[in-house]
């Protein structure tokens, strides 16, 4: 509230480690939660890809999405774009302002991952953030 933030992401630790991000959207009364709740399996941070050029600033991002994907990708790639105001794009050719790109895909096994890559160069920056599971429902959460 002191900082006029519209939005918060709260992020909470497990064994060492981001272990859960939380989405909340302020309002008169306080923090309200928004979903999805995202539990993590593992994430690599940008420090351990030791790829990102030194000077070198985000500005601009977007979401790239795939046509091809499951349903539940294409809802986090739709919550994400809408909470953190950034364009969905279908493919990087789209939009040659961009610094950044995120991408959610699945695995055969349908793991979820969150990557961020470098434009024009098209490198993984991170951070990867494998996720384990998505919680929708937030009525039964505390």
């Amino acid at each position: 509230m002191e900082l006029n933030a519209e939005k918060v992401v709260v992020i909470n630790r497990w064994k060492g480690g981001p272990g859960k991000i939380e989405l909340y959207l302020l309002n008169e009364t306080g923090l309200c939660l928004t979903s999805p709740l995202i539990y993590l399996r593992g994430v690599k941070l940008r420090r351990e890809f030791g790829n990102m050029p030194r000077g070198r600033r985000i500005k601009f991002m977007a979401m790239l999405t795939s046509p091809k994907c499951l349903e539940e990708v294409s809802k986090l790639e739709k919550t994400l774009s809408m909470f953190f105001n950034v364009p969905i794009i279908r493919a990087i050719d789209e939009c040659k302002t961009l610094d950044a790109v995120m991408q959610v895909t699945a695995s055969q096994t349908k793991e979820l991952t969150v990557t961020f890559r470098l434009l024009p160069e098209n490198i993984e920056i991170g951070p990867r953030m494998r996720i384990s599971h998505l919680i929708w429902d937030l009525t039964h959460e505390s």
